[in-house]
């Protein structure tokens, strides 16, 4: 096992103690357990190409989520899919009506 450093170990008895609380909100709890529960059933293997760019991307906003980029990956199709996935409007501008679902 690793050494942990000094914030480690105060951040740790903090946990043994019970003191440390979710900062999460129960929009952001809800919105995890759904991309688990949408990416948990995986009996089907896809391979897909992406641009460099387009996989960057992804893997920095995944990061940002603090999930794996596949289940980000993942769990946007899934909310495609299911019609729960709607295009934002750029500010200022109408909604697209060619493409409603992007």
């Amino acid at each position: 096992m690793s050494k942990i450093d000094r914030e480690e170990a105060e951040l740790l008895d903090l946990f043994n103690k019970g003191q440390l609380q979710s900062v999460a909100t129960k929009s952001e709890l809800a919105q995890f357990k759904a991309a688990a529960r949408a990416t948990a059933i995986k009996d089907r293997r896809v391979n897909i190409r992406l641009s460099s760019g387009d996989l960057s991307d992804i893997q920095t906003k995944a990061l940002e989520e603090g999930i794996p980029y596949q289940t980000l990956i993942a769990s946007v199709l899934h909310k495609y899919v299911s019609g729960r996935l709607t295009e934002r409007p750029a500010s200022g501008a109408a909604p697209s009506l060619h493409n409603p679902m992007l």
